[in-house]
């Protein structure tokens, strides 16, 4: 049996606590990237002209998109957010490490066209979500919104990054 003396505990247990007070300090940083993030309106458009506004945050930049909406407990029903990924259309995924809140994950073309939903994903998952074909963004809603509202692949987002593509 491995014997550990008392100020060897000490150490560690010393060394847990720094490592744990550091990533709260990151974990609180990264919080705050995303909190002051610009809000715009944004339109999706179902196949039969019903039109949805959602006040979503643009997040754009790298670390904005890695963040995401990563340790919020609630979300308005209608706010959101919108990915914006630039450059050429390529396939993506998502998952939901650090996420608390169920979301939909609707994967744009560069034209707006929903491409694919993953509805109602699973808080702090690991697993992948795939758009499963090439994008430009993706927003996300609160979970089970695209059900509750009619919301599929084919309907249109309306908004100026996509229009501007």
């Amino acid at each position: 049996m491995l014997k550990i003396s008392r100020r060897t505990m000490a150490g560690i247990m010393i060394a847990f606590g720094i490592m744990a007070l550091l990533v709260y300090r990151y974990e609180s940083k990264t919080l705050k990237v995303n909190s002051d993030l610009p809000v715009e309106q944004l339109v999706i458009e179902t196949r039969e002209g019903v039109r949805h506004n959602f006040n979503v945050e643009i997040a754009a930049t790298p670390m904005n998109i890695q963040v995401g909406l990563m340790y919020r407990k609630s979300m308005p029903k209608d706010e959101g957010m919108l990915f914006q990924l630039g450059g050429e259309p390529r396939e993506i995924s998502f998952w939901m490490k650090n996420t608390l809140i169920p979301l939909d994950i609707i994967f744009v073309a560069k034209d707006g066209t929903i491409v694919k939903i993953h509805e109602m994903t699973e808080p702090k998952s690991l697993t992948s979500r795939p758009s499963g074909s090439p994008v430009t963004g993706a927003v996300e809603l609160n979970g089970g919104t695209a059900q509750k509202l009619g919301i599929r692949s084919g309907d249109k987002v309306i908004h100026p990054y996509f229009q501007g593509q």
